[in-house]
């Protein structure tokens, strides 16, 4: 076995340890059956699409709750079938390792806790009562080319852009008392859960990038930044709107010429651009991508 082999076992040795401390069921670790609070926000307000417009000073306080359930909804639907996704990627990664190997082995260990926040992010829409939310038709296609032949650095560069700017978002959340409980229970297990799959993404983007030629490299760089976008960019699908009265169309112009809600998404992505910028994936031409979806 090769020093590069031995370190990733290392690795996945810890972070296998760690799952079997640490890891959660919600149909048990979360009371589906517990009511809503009455008068709590779904998210922080400041952090709404809408934030900070004239459409939003026309909404009632209950209103703002009412758009922070669908809003929240939205990404969280939008999140589980980026997981659905992210199990297509390791799935197809695992198919070429030696399933001996603890590095193997935590792979396949992630697709178990994929499968379970996917079954979470469901059920609390169900819960919350709202229609069903995703991305646009153009990114659901593109994501089947990507599922299916995506891998290397940008690989895992793409799934920490995901986890890491909705992280940011649910570490916000989960122990602030205004929030609603359900969705702080739900916020909880995805954090603690997701640091283990952000930290074996991250040493795979470190350990693979370095390797790339000039030409590859822009390769990587430029899948990345198009991901980036097309995440950041469908989390908030524009039929929330409805729930407050104020048309798909009008409510998505509004939030995307919003400077508030620029500064939300760069603030998501705080933590993952210096980090991504660092190893070298984002730089050159594909930094206009990063700048025209906000993230920096």
């Amino acid at each position: 076995m090769g020093v590069e082999a031995q370190d990733r076992d290392v690795t996945a040795a810890r972070l296998l340890k760690s799952s079997a401390k640490n890891s959660y069921d919600p149909y048990v670790d979360i009371d589906w059956a517990a009511p809503l609070a009455e008068g709590k926000a779904y998210m922080p307000l400041e952090r709404l699409s809408l934030y900070g417009t004239d459409l939003w000073a026309k909404l009632t306080p209950e209103q703002r709750i009412e758009l922070s359930k669908h809003e929240m909804a939205s990404i969280m639907s939008v999140g589980l079938w980026f997981e659905i996704v992210l199990m297509q990627l390791l799935a197809r990664y695992v198919f070429d390792l030696d399933a001996r190997t603890e590095h193997a082995q935590y792979a396949m260990t992630e697709i178990g806790d994929e499968t379970r926040h996917s079954v979470m992010f469901a059920r609390t829409a169900e819960r919350l009562g709202v229609p069903r939310y995703g991305v646009p038709k153009l990114v659901h296609r593109a994501a089947k080319i990507f599922g299916a032949t995506a891998s290397g650095p940008s690989m895992f560069a793409s799934v920490l852009v995901a986890e890491e700017t909705t992280d940011r978002l649910q570490r916000s959340m989960m122990d602030d008392d205004g929030i609603q409980p359900l969705i702080r229970s739900v916020n909880r297990i995805h954090v603690v859960e997701e640091a283990r799959h952000v930290r074996f993404a991250k040493e795979e983007v470190l350990r693979e990038t370095p390797k790339l030629s000039k030409a590859a490299l822009q390769r990587h760089r430029t899948r990345t930044a198009l991901v980036a976008f097309g995440v950041i960019d469908s989390m908030v699908d524009p039929r929330i709107y409805r729930s407050v009265g104020i048309a798909p169309r009008e409510g998505r112009a509004a939030a995307l010429a919003n400077p508030h809600f620029h500064e939300t998404r760069r603030w998501m992505a705080e933590k993952i651009v210096p980090f991504l910028r660092e190893a070298g994936l984002i730089g050159g031409r594909s930094e206009g991508i990063w700048r025209r979806a906000h993230l920096i």
